[in-house]
């Protein structure tokens, strides 16, 4: 899955943001500043600026009214090392090509939020040694472009490392508290279900640590969607994911939701249409989901005849469009824009809770299939226990089922 997104640099990031708008601001390195209410690094789409034929963002912003950018991606060098570079080649210490770039995107009023990940390369919790010189590698970053906002994109064959996911939200945990106002998202795969077990397993790790950033994302494509409601459905499920995680009810989960699509033919080709991506920016601003962002500018373009419908590009989408007609849902999620044209669905009822199973006793033996309640919460025995509260441990005897 995703392998021609890893040619490509594809990329995906989840990210809670504030109902608000606060201006956040900061200076780079030579001394500009930026200032852009939360909703705009919400509604940031990804450009590659040096790969993928990049686009001009100054057009861009001409074009749309677009004012936010998600740069993608930083990476361990290739050669080994807990350095941040940019596609593990271009060290950010020596960087002017995507200084240049960002400079330009604030003389015109924007600013860039910065993807770490992505599907290819090695990430720097991969080659980091743990979450403190992880954050120190990614603090480089902050630092030398002034960055109010930092995505993390973890996704395969990160997020299927236990230790690499542990240091990347230590690290976003740490910089979170370093940085006061960094908006901070974190992206990974989505599913049917919502996300798969990989995605769970990051989530508690985020609860284990005691970390919420502003916002999780996840990439409803390349995973056998038809169309947008194949992907509001999975959007409705890791809402459902997210309350029975962290105990939201949700409201308060679908503000701390986010989307992160791909437009026009996926690496599975699979084909979202500007009308899909209307459909998901309608369910995304009538359930006050906190993002809405997509894979990518580079690929915000019409291919050439021949090759429309044909392959999946780097540089274009496959489908019939003008230039710049997906960031254009960006802009509309920054403004805000209440849905038109297409009915709003009709949220989904907050399901009554289930009844709680018998309390938990500690000195009582059990065995697996056995359900007790524990917390507001029924939990069922994976193998033979006692002793172990329900919870205690991310890998312990006990499976959540959910609130009662």
């Amino acid at each position: 899955m995703r392998r021609l997104r890893a040619c490509l640099g594809a990329a995906a990031a989840v990210t809670l943001a504030a109902a608000g708008t606060t201006a956040l601001v900061a200076s780079n390195a030579s001394g500009a500043t930026s200032a852009l209410g939360n909703r705009w690094y919400a509604a940031a789409p990804y450009l590659m600026p040096l790969d993928n034929d990049p686009p001009d963002p100054a057009a861009i912003m001409d074009a749309t009214g677009l004012k936010a950018f998600q740069l993608a991606f930083v990476l361990a060098p290739n050669g080994g090392g807990c350095t941040p570079t940019w596609g593990g080649t271009a060290p950010v210490s020596s960087d002017t090509a995507v200084q240049s770039v960002i400079d330009t995107i604030r003389a015109k009023g924007g600013d860039v939020s910065v993807s770490i990940g992505g599907y290819g390369g090695t990430k720097l919790g991969q080659a980091c040694s743990d979450a403190a010189s992880t954050a120190a590698a990614y603090q480089q970053v902050i630092t030398k472009y002034g960055l109010h906002a930092i995505d993390f994109d973890l996704e395969e064959p990160e997020y299927e490392n236990t230790a690499a996911v542990r240091n990347e939200i230590g690290a976003a945990k740490i910089l979170q508290q370093n940085n006061p106002g960094l908006y901070v998202s974190v992206t990974t795969a989505g599913t049917a279900d919502g996300t798969g077990w990989f995605g769970k397993q990051m989530l508690l790790e985020a609860k284990s640590q005691g970390f919420t950033p502003n916002n999780f994302s996840i990439m409803p494509f390349d995973g056998g969607f038809n169309g947008a409601a194949s992907q509001t459905s999975a959007l409705t499920n890791f809402n459902a994911i997210l309350r029975s995680t962290f105990g939201w009810d949700e409201a308060t989960a679908y503000a701390h939701e986010g989307f992160s699509g791909m437009n026009g033919r996926s690496d599975t080709g699979e084909y979202f249409s500007q009308a899909d991506f209307q459909t998901v920016l309608d369910y995304a601003t009538s359930h006050h989901m906190d993002r809405f962002t997509f894979w990518s500018l580079n690929r915000d373009r019409q291919c050439t005849p021949a090759d429309n419908g044909g392959r999946t590009s780097g540089t274009c989408s496959s489908v019939t469009q003008n230039s710049w007609d997906f960031a254009k849902y960006s802009v509309k999620f920054a403004g805000v824009t209440p849905p038109t044209g297409t009915p709003t669905p009709t949220p989904t009822p907050t399901p009554t809770p289930t009844s709680c199973k018998t309390a938990w006793n500690a000195s009582a033996v059990y065995t697996a299939g056995n359900e007790v309640s524990y917390a507001k919460h029924n939990w069922k025995a994976k193998w033979w226990t006692q002793n172990e509260t329900p919870g205690a441990a991310e890998w312990g005897p006990w499976q959540d089922e959910g609130a009662c």
